[in-house]
């Protein structure tokens, strides 16, 4: 079965790295393969295991009928060639039949995910209902957030309460407090609210995270707010359930956790412990977490159930053996192994219903289970056989677990201890020695001895566990994370036995107990964790610590985990030590992330940041951020998209951070770069209040106004700043913004110029207006129509009617145009008639609402009928997936 599932998790991530869903012939083809394979498998491994069989009883001269062929040919002079003929028929049999067995696995599991994911799409909200006001009656489902801003809630549709027949069940929704708070919802409540929704829709960004696969995996199929909040109605009843009653005790201890820890720093890592819920962790312990790699401590994990489970079961099998001192004998009934297990098992499920049923959690749920039912059977499963087991186990639940980083992480983990754990032998004092002791009379000293050594080999085997986890985690670390904490084993040597052994058994007592003495429990978890941030702090240290990486390719990853097999491989494996030679790759940048190293060559990508800017331009060896996206008074854009997208790009420094002017769309997402990335210098069309100077200066960057004129060279790209004019800023942002050109330079000398397609190669411009308006325009115009002559553009105020005059665009005539736009957002950007005009031109156009992020490469170097000097790559074209919109 081991097979089997593994082929089935090979399926399911198949299908969740495909561009489109299969057609009628691709399911004629997937039909015909897999039951080819079947038929295979069945004949190969049958024929093979007979045909060995009768190979090995011919050899040995049994009795029955082709023993007895074998034999005769054998008093012919003929047994052994013809006895490695059968012994070589059925190997290749059965290597047949458990390759097809594989491919049939891998079919199955790719028609299972198919048909999940056609069934859960085939129920979408019809875009013509897009942005209009809806009633809809339902349920609260899960544990809603909550902050200063309202709170956000999955909402369960009753099918009677929309007007549609196929009206998506799970919706997605947001309460904004605006004259009044939110109200305080629970889980089950019903409510009649009326909404405005919008399509399953997330920012696409290379290197970050797909949100539309995270809805997806929930089953939420439309997004939006509550539009009208004086029209709400709490109706009368809850709903009912195993799952709402597990939501209702969940939400009820996060309300006791909140009013016995107020404001006490770390209450959120509390409530992430008791009930699975992260979002009250603060910023500051995520920060400190992730730079140590301790976050996985965060979550109820597979560590946390199995430990707490195995506790459980420990008590439960000690007090029923103690039961002759309540003048029972409960063991002569039933065995306290037995009950033990049972005990820990269910324990188990309880615990994983308590966080939510995460990944990790029902990985460890499954395997408890399964240990459990094969005690109870009295059978032994192979550990790789339990691991398999649960591997496909979660996968039949949920076959979009794979597109998290929680699965690989907890999989991988588990996997690589069994791997480094398989080839260690378990150091045992033999048994006549401990007589051979005892019977010398120092039985004493022998006993001590003992246990020394069952110390320090426990010890080392938790060291090395330690030390699999660390090297088998580090590239998948880089990939989802883009880092790696070259302090995380130390940290972790003290934080897991920590937070496993004494902070969680804390958590849960409080859990257990009643109130008041819940409130003890907690305060004195609470107070372990302080002792635990300080230890943290102190394993941070130096800024080194924390090793920044590019996000590797699949090519980097596979030879990164070859490595990780040979370095953790049993020993006497030849040339362990050259097992680090194979990540390397882990060191480059990707293909698609990487930049064209000839000078006088640039990048611009246009970031999907929603409703808002930020375009990264990198040149050979420099990077400059123009704008930062939205911050947290909008869609806390900088820190989820502009953040993580400069790590994958490998891009550890900024030289300069250029904000176009104070609108939040444009510069909001600028604190959590000052945080995240170091930044060389701001270059901003800011008053001289704002707080954006002051964080620069905390942050040790060179501050600059922007202003017209400034001109600087960068691996033979120049920068120029066309906007604004010398003087106060005053009047809209709009009239002040920076607007930025970027320009290749021709070739100063013949053997650059040979690097050319031509000694006269014209140069190629990148026009950053920011959110200039048409009084702008003219005035640039004005001045001097040529300077603006450029290739690429970035449309003006998102393609606002103010902008975007057709004097501006003649004198442009761009070849590409992209519109840095949200989707379905509410100033209705691009204007219909703007976007029109720029069509008309035909001029090629990206959107980040339709298109995700958008890169141009501009290398006047191209040669050769593929290479050119302007290409441009569209997200949701390059990394389709089928769940994303056409």
């Amino acid at each position: 079965m081991r097979a089997v599932w593994c082929g089935f998790a090979l399926g399911v991530v198949w299908l969740q790295r495909q561009a489109v869903l299969p057609d009628t012939g691709a399911w004629c083809a997937l039909i015909l393969l897999g039951c080819t394979a079947a038929g295979v498998a069945v004949w190969g491994l049958r024929g093979g295991g007979a045909a060995a069989a009768a190979g090995v009883t011919g050899a040995a001269g049994a009795a029955d009928a082709a023993g007895a062929a074998l034999q005769r040919e054998y008093e012919r002079g003929f047994s052994h060639q013809l006895a490695s003929r059968v012994w070589r028929d059925a190997r290749m049999r059965r290597v047949a039949g458990w390759s097809a067995v594989w491919c049939a696995a891998i079919c199955v599991g790719f028609g299972y995910a198919a048909v999940r994911a056609q069934t859960r799409l085939a129920v979408s909200l019809p875009h013509e209902w897009e942005g209009r006001d809806i009633e809809v009656v339902g349920t609260i489902k899960g544990l809603p957030t909550r902050d200063d801003k309202g709170a956000r809630f999955l909402f369960d549709v009753d099918t009677n309460g929309a007007r549609l027949a196929a009206f998506p069940r799970v919706i997605q929704l947001a309460w904004i407090a605006r004259n009044a708070a939110a109200p305080r919802l629970e889980p089950g409540e019903r409510w009649r609210l009326t909404v405005r929704l919008k399509r399953p829709h997330g920012n696409a960004n290379f290197g970050v995270r797909d949100a539309e696969a995270s809805l997806l995996a929930r089953n939420v199929r439309a997004t939006g707010y509550v539009s009208v909040p004086d029209h709400a109605r709490r109706l009368t009843g809850h709903a009912r359930g195993l799952a709402v009653l597990v939501d209702r005790w969940r939400a009820g201890l996060r309300a006791r956790i909140d009013t016995v820890l107020a404001d006490a720093p770390h209450r959120g890592i509390v409530v992430a412990l008791a009930i699975g819920a992260q979002d009250e962790v603060s910023p500051a312990d995520w920060q400190l977490m992730r730079g140590t790699g301790t976050s996985h401590l965060v979550a109820i994990s597979g560590l946390h159930l199995g430990l707490v489970a195995g506790l459980t079961g420990w008590l439960a099998a000690a007090i029923w053996r103690r039961s002759g001192w309540l003048g029972r004998n409960w063991p002569l009934r039933l065995p306290a192994q037995l009950v033990g297990v049972t005990a820990g098992a269910m324990f188990a499920a309880l615990h994983a219903a308590l966080a939510g049923f995460n990944v990790p959690a029902q990985r460890a749920l499954w395997m408890a289970a399964l240990v459990a039912l094969a005690f109870v059977g009295g059978r032994q499963l192979a550990r790789s056989t339990v691991l398999a087991w649960a591997l496909g186990l979660v996968l039949l639940v949920d076959p979009w677990a794979v597109v998290s980083a929680g699965f690989w992480l907890s999989f991988c983990a588990v996997g690589a201890i069994l791997f480094a754990m398989s080839g260690r032998p378990r150091v045992r004092v033999p048994l006549a020695s401990r007589h051979h002791e005892d019977e010398e009379g120092s039985a004493a000293r022998p006993v001590s001895i003992r246990r020394l050594r069952v110390l320090a080999e426990r010890l080392r085997s938790a060291a090395h566990a330690q030390f699999a986890v660390t090297v088998a985690l580090a590239p998948l670390t880089a990939y989802w994370f883009a880092q790696i904490p070259l302090v995380g084993p130390l940290a972790n040597a003290f934080a897991i036995p920590w937070v496993s052994l004494l902070v969680t058994p804390t958590v849960l007592a409080g859990v257990a107990l009643p109130a008041p003495l819940d409130a003890f429990a907690w305060r004195a978890a609470h107070t372990l964790l302080d002792g635990l941030a300080a230890g943290l702090q102190l394993a941070s240290g130096p800024r080194w610590t924390l090793w920044w990486l590019p996000q590797p390719n699949a090519w980097a990853l596979a030879a990164a985990a070859l490595g990780v097999l040979w370095c953790l491989a049993p020993r006497g494996w030849p040339l362990r030590w050259a097992a680090p030679l194979s990540w390397l790759p882990l060191l480059m940048p990707s293909a698609s992330g990487a930049l064209a190293e000839p000078s006088g060559a640039f990048r611009l990508t246009a970031l999907d940041v929603g409703q808002g800017s930020s375009v990264l331009v990198q040149t050979a060896h420099h990077a400059l951020l123009f704008d930062a996206g939205p911050g947290p008074e909008s869609s806390h854009a900088g820190e989820r998209v502009v953040v993580p997208f400069l790590r994958a790009q490998g891009v550890t420094t900024l030289d300069t951070l250029m904000i176009s002017h104070a609108d939040s769309d444009h510069a909001g997402g600028a604190s959590a770069v000052f945080e995240a990335i170091e930044v060389r210098q701001l270059v901003a069309a800011l008053a001289p209040d704002n707080p954006l100077w002051p964080k620069a200066n905390q942050h040790g960057t060179q501050t600059l106004p922007c202003v017209a004129g400034q001109r600087w060279q960068w691996d033979g790209v120049e920068f120029a700043v066309l906007w604004p004019d010398v003087g106060a800023l005053t009047g809209k942002a709009n009239e002040h913004c920076c607007v930025l050109r970027v320009s290749t330079l021709p070739p100063t000398n013949a053997s650059q110029a040979a690097a050319f397609v031509g000694a006269n190669a014209p140069r190629f411009t990148a026009l950053l207006t920011a959110d200039i308006e048409a009084p702008t325009e003219r005035a640039l115009l004005a001045r001097d129509p040529a300077m603006l002559r450029a290739q690429v553009l970035m449309v003006p105020h998102h393609g606002s009617k103010t902008s975007s005059t057709e004097p501006f665009l003649d004198s442009i005539d761009p070849s590409i145009a992209l519109f840095q736009v949200g989707y379905e957002n509410r100033f209705h950007h691009p204007n219909a008639g703007v976007f029109a005009r720029y069509a008309a031109r035909h001029i090629e156009l990206g959107r980040s609402d339709r298109d995700g992020a958008v890169r141009v490469d501009v290398d006047p170097g191209a040669r050769g009928e593929e290479g050119a000097a302007l290409t441009l790559e569209r997200y949701r074209d390059t990394q389709r997936r089928y769940w994303m919109e056409p």
